[in-house]
């Protein structure tokens, strides 16, 4: 089981020609591990997260998905930002088929929004609204869960919870930070000019990344 990308492209048309984002990007991620994907600001970064996710589709090329993915967590697209956490946690719960009762319960639990559950998520920082949409995810039990950029998640009982329940599953952290990547990957990419370069070794991906 796995995601798999074949000569992927990506480019938006601008007022002279189009701009290219993503350049034949071909790759697999497969179940269970854990990818950490790094690229400066402005690489595109967020544009291949949500292609991966399926919320966006490429210009070019095949996306093959063998494994169930989560939505971009960390992004703030898929939530009702004038309903409440709970509120939320209770539709996505009936889209994919889980008890609403024990998805929001689960939340309530991993999430540590305290009193903000029951507020608007359009009330929320950056910070919450990613601890609520992993744990929503979390609830709902992905094959992969595709994290863009990042949850700090740091020695904090949500963070320990987060590392503990990705040791059983698999991760697709895209950051700018190398640090998350030791912490959290056992595989990594490189993503810089369009493309994607993938390294078994993590040192010789972070050299890579540190020398551009």
């Amino acid at each position: 089981m796995s995601l798999d990308l074949y000569d992927v492209h990506k480019s938006y048309p601008m007022n002279v020609g189009r701009k290219h984002v993503l350049r034949g990007v071909t790759g697999s991620f497969r179940k269970g591990e854990r990818v950490g994907i790094l690229g400066r600001n402005g690489t595109g970064k967020s544009t291949l997260v949500r292609i991966l996710g399926g919320v966006e589709a490429p210009t070019r090329g095949t996306i093959r998905r063998t494994m169930s993915v989560s939505w971009p967590i960390g992004m703030a697209a898929g939530f009702q930002p004038a309903l409440s956490g709970a509120d939320n946690s209770r539709f996505i719960a009936r889209i994919y088929g889980k008890k609403a009762s024990e998805t929001v319960d689960f939340v309530e639990s991993f999430a540590e929004l305290g009193d903000y559950l029951n507020m608007p998520v359009g009330t929320y920082s950056s910070g919450m609204r990613s601890r609520l949409g992993l744990a929503i995810s979390l609830a709902v039990e992905f094959d992969c869960f595709l994290v863009d950029e990042a949850l700090a998640v740091g020695d904090t009982k949500f963070g320990r919870a987060f590392a503990a329940r990705l040791q059983r599953s698999g991760l697709i952290l895209v950051t700018h930070q190398p640090s998350l990547v030791r912490q959290l990957c056992t595989r990594a990419a490189v993503l810089d000019q369009g493309t994607l370069t993938f390294y078994e070794d993590i040192d010789e991906a972070l050299a890579t990344y540190n020398s551009l």
